[in-house]
């Protein structure tokens, strides 16, 4: 009887061994946000959710006002569709001529299971004016590096960015920074929510390229952003860059007022007049963040590093090598005469011409407009790399933990292919690294360079010290030696002086 009871055990764990074990389930594609049910898309190794609103529409009464918190729904709204683009005119970043002012949505896309993953919060460049976060695919971020990956709208152009006193309405001081709160606005919502997508709301990473990253810098020294992201990763724009002052942001809304013919009673006839009219009125002014007052941003990003006053978060910050080649090929598409060559330069650097000319000379340069390209990107404007060099050094002075870098490839798909011009590592050309298929293909060693920049982004992310499988150790920032090249093939990556490779000494004692 006993060896027949052993038997009949023995044949039970067998079966029980042998019957497979049930599949897990699916996980719902409902997700409960404080607002209401959004139902997205379950893929095979992630979930999207898109067009999920952060704020209330920022129309009619609410054209140039802080975005409002959006209205709760009933049932179960469809997040499977982006949410239409903020208005803009079409320009070179992809996105489409629209007037549309229904454009407070953000996207997601998480990993298929899990909990408590970092939170990248992606803000698309297009100089505050176009772009559209549709364009960017965050799927590779989002499972490569076991994240939880946002992309938000924002107010864009005039909608987003003008200032003019009769904005104001008796509030502490935002005109012109619409755009801005917008971004503070998407943090406190992914704050309030992200956990229900699997993120942790308190390992938030702000990043973004261009225009993006000037309003990451702006966010850095705003008080209002304080708190809402954990780190930050600024893509080709000098955070040590001045951005425009209440003055200078108010008179120009003035004389923007005036031309559209609003001098009496601007504030209600800006609000009634259509947004194509404004749009294009707008064309070519400069909308990016404003100082002033004691609110939303009342010191420079520099004055507020300097003097301590600011979010102190790690930051990974850097350029592209060859930034200004986009501009010098959008703005020169035929090649230029060593007189067009010496004009330019006398028209941009002024008494400083001569030894600008004695450093870059014309006869160095097969193609002039790589040496114009050549010496903007080194020591001109917020996208210079020694503009960069300044802002790693000020961080770090300030207590921020840096990590540093320069975008390498000069075979890169650039962002627009200009018949005969090297294009090289222009601005944008790491966009596609992060994103695959924003600019086109990659070969297999640029493939390997995209993993280990997707690994070096999301272990930042995930714990401020950004590493990568089979990848050299990237050192934080501690001297002008400390910035890690990112190029394909055997050797691509390496620490680099680009302070030294840049001529940023000489850049610096020129006369201001």
């Amino acid at each position: 009887m006993r060896l027949v009871r052993i038997a009949a055990a023995t044949l039970s764990l067998v079966m029980i061994a042998a019957t497979p074990a049930p599949a897990a389930s699916a996980p719902s594609p409902k997700v409960r946000t404080d607002t209401g049910v959004v139902k997205g898309e379950v893929r095979k190794d992630h979930r999207v959710f898109r067009g999920i609103p952060y704020a209330e529409p920022p129309t009619g009464p609410l054209r140039w006002r802080p975005p409002q918190p959006a209205k709760p729904w009933t049932g179960v709204r469809d997040a499977t569709k982006f949410g239409s683009q903020c208005a803009q005119l079409a320009e070179f970043y992809g996105g489409r001529t629209s007037y549309g002012e229904d454009c407070l949505y953000l996207n997601i896309t998480a990993p298929r299971r899990g909990r408590d993953r970092p939170v990248m919060v992606w803000l698309h460049g297009g100089g505050n004016a176009s772009g559209n976060p549709a364009l960017y695919d965050l799927t590779k971020l989002a499972t490569r590096g076991d994240v939880v990956v946002v992309s938000v709208n924002y107010r864009l152009g005039a909608l987003g960015w003008l200032a003019h006193p009769a904005l104001e309405a008796g509030e502490r001081y935002q005109s012109g920074n619409y755009g801005l709160l917008d971004q503070q606005a998407a943090l406190r919502w992914v704050r309030r929510n992200i956990a229900a997508f699997g993120g942790d709301p308190r390992n938030v990473t702000l990043f973004g390229e261009s225009a993006g990253a000037a309003d990451i810098c702006a966010g850095l020294a705003s008080p209002t952003a304080a708190g809402l992201f954990d780190k930050a990763i600024a893509q080709s724009f000098s955070c040590s860059s001045a951005t425009r002052t209440e003055e200078q942001a108010e008179a120009e809304g003035v004389r923007f007022a005036e031309a559209v013919g609003c001098t009496a009673g601007p504030a209600a006839c800006l609000r009634a007049l259509p947004a194509k009219k404004l749009m294009e009125a707008f064309r070519g002014q400069n909308p990016y963040p404003v100082v002033g007052g004691d609110h939303v941003l009342p010191l420079q990003p520099r004055a507020a590093f300097e003097s301590g006053r600011f979010n102190r978060v790690p930051v990974m910050h850097g350029n592209t090598l060859d930034e200004m080649r986009l501009y010098a090929g959008l703005t020169y598409p035929k090649p230029i005469t060593q007189a067009q060559y010496e004009q330019i330069a006398r028209a941009t650097y002024g008494a400083n011409a001569a030894q600008v000319l004695a450093r870059y000379p014309a006869t160095g340069y097969p193609d002039l407009r790589i040496g114009l390209a050549t010496m903007m990107t080194h020591g001109t404007g917020p996208l210079a790399t020694c503009a960069h060099q300044d802002a790693f050094a000020l961080l770090s002075r300030a207590g921020a933990p840096v990590y540093a870098y320069q975008f390498a490839d000069r075979t890169a798909p650039p962002l627009m292919d200009v018949p005969g011009f090297e294009e090289g590592a222009e601005h944008t050309t790491e966009l596609i690294y992060l994103f695959p298929g924003l600019l086109g293909r990659l070969n297999a060693e640029q493939r390997r360079l995209s993993d280990a920049m997707v690994g070096y982004w999301t272990s930042f992310a995930r714990d401020g010290r950004p590493r990568a499988a089979r990848a050299p150790s990237w050192p934080q920032f501690r001297g002008s030696g400390d910035v890690l090249s990112l190029a394909p093939g055997r050797g691509g990556i390496h620490p680099a002086d680009t302070a030294a490779e840049s001529n940023c000494a000489f850049w610096s004692s020129l006369r201001p």
